[in-house]
């Protein structure tokens, strides 16, 4: 696997990598060997990878990218508990919809009665996100870039 080293500046500075993104719908997913799933995003999907370590990859498919995170790098987050502890990797799917205010979406989401795992705050990864599950327990994270304070 070889990663794209004319993106390498991008991935250097997490915040600036966060801003980067969206709007749109993005994938994070919790993985228990980065480099085993990176074998498989580039033989079996034919994905490009844009950036690869131990704790976190990014992928480029037919125009959309991904994430990945290794779990030892979820362990302050909220959802690592349900994705540990759950059957399948499947529950460690993070579905990120880019562009999407994260104060509203709690809000709405606590008013309509869904569950709010973590409410709207700023992350050091240059975003500010909330996470909430649907009905069926998928997780949902709105966020939208932080303005750059400096600039």
């Amino acid at each position: 696997m070889t990663s794209d080293t004319t993106s390498a500046d991008l991935f250097s500075d997490a915040a600036a990598f966060g801003r980067s993104l969206g709007p749109g719908i993005g994938l994070n997913l919790l993985v228990s060997d980065t480099s085993r799933h990176c074998d498989f995003a580039v033989a079996v999907l034919g994905a490009k990878v844009l950036h690869h370590s131990d704790d976190f990859s990014v992928f480029s498919l037919s125009g959309s990218i991904w994430m990945i995170h290794a779990d030892g790098t979820y362990r302050t987050n909220v959802l690592y508990g349900v994705a540990t502890q759950a059957q399948g990797r499947g529950a460690g799917a993070e579905l990120r919809a880019y562009g999407v205010d994260p104060d509203h979406a709690e809000t709405a989401a606590r008013a309509g009665g869904w569950t709010v795992l973590a409410g709207a705050e700023d992350k050091p990864h240059g975003l500010r996100e909330a996470v909430i599950l649907d009905d069926d327990g998928y997780a949902w994270v709105p966020g939208v870039a932080i303005q750059d304070q400096e600039g």
